[in-house]
């Protein structure tokens, strides 16, 4: 779990397959498919895709919200009224909470 900054509000993300499951409900396309768009971005940064990020991150938010009604990613997103994209910490701390959540990486203890 991660606690991330969009706009002044405070969000909770975890990387859960309930995560899986909401993008798939919601977006009806696999997340994991969808990440595999932005591979090399590190060299390529046109490869970035905003709404992407933040379908991404409600997921993850929905999930840590279990089992508490949660609003659809358009009402979620009307929510906030601004949000920082180019943040680092935000871009970090999403992706990173996704690499040891789906990818395998840094297993958590």
């Amino acid at each position: 779990m991660k606690e991330l900054m969009i706009g002044d509000k405070k969000v909770r993300v975890r990387a859960t397959p309930l995560a899986l499951l909401y993008y798939k409900q919601e977006f009806h396309s696999d997340l994991l498919g969808d990440l595999t768009r932005m591979k090399g971005i590190e060299k390529d940064s046109s490869k970035l895709d905003t709404v992407f990020l933040l379908q991404i991150t409600w997921a993850m938010t929905k999930a840590d919200a279990y089992p508490q009604p949660f609003p659809s990613f358009e009402g979620w997103l009307v929510t906030f009224d601004e949000i920082d994209l180019t943040n680092p910490t935000f871009l970090a701390a999403s992706m990173e909470e996704v690499a040891n959540g789906f990818l395998g990486k840094n297993k958590r203890r």
